[in-house]
């Protein structure tokens, strides 16, 4: 398949999935998430896509947000360890549900550890992750040492 740069094919439709990228943040924030949350679950959804640029934009940003590289080695693996909260592994459990929508077995995110308004943050922030590493996929984003 050829390359083709989606941002320059449709520049308002690229500045359209920025709006919402922003919204989902903003609803992050406001359901009162941690930021480092918001970047494990762009993480974990980069992971199961198999988006390397993003993977790599947001393992940087989780970085220079605190976060450790202990808990960004396990983020592929959360379930298998202890690194993260009830609330943050209800948060990867609903991100890989929103993004590989067959549930995984034993992946049940609605532990009681997040209220209405964080499950729907955590859901856009997800929804706008897909589709976030399917343009980079499909314009094959550059990814170099």
């Amino acid at each position: 398949m050829n390359a083709v740069n989606l941002s320059k094919q449709h520049p308002i439709l690229y500045q359209q999935l920025v709006t919402l990228s922003s919204q989902a943040d903003a609803a992050v924030a406001d359901a009162g998430l941690d930021p480092l949350l918001a970047e494990l679950v762009k993480i974990r959804v980069s992971q199961i896509n198999g988006c390397a640029f993003c993977l790599r934009m947001h393992t940087r940003d989780a970085l220079k947000k605190g976060e450790t590289t202990d808990r960004l080695a396990m983020v592929a693996a959360w379930w298998e360890s202890q690194y993260f909260s009830a609330p943050e592994r209800a948060a990867l459990a609903l991100a890989e549900e929103v993004t590989d929508l067959p549930v995984p077995a034993g992946h049940d995110w609605d532990d009681g550890s997040l209220t209405d308004a964080q499950a729907s943050a955590i859901s856009w922030l997800a929804v706008a992750m897909n589709a976030w590493n399917r343009v980079a996929i499909t314009s094959h984003y550059p990814v170099a040492p």
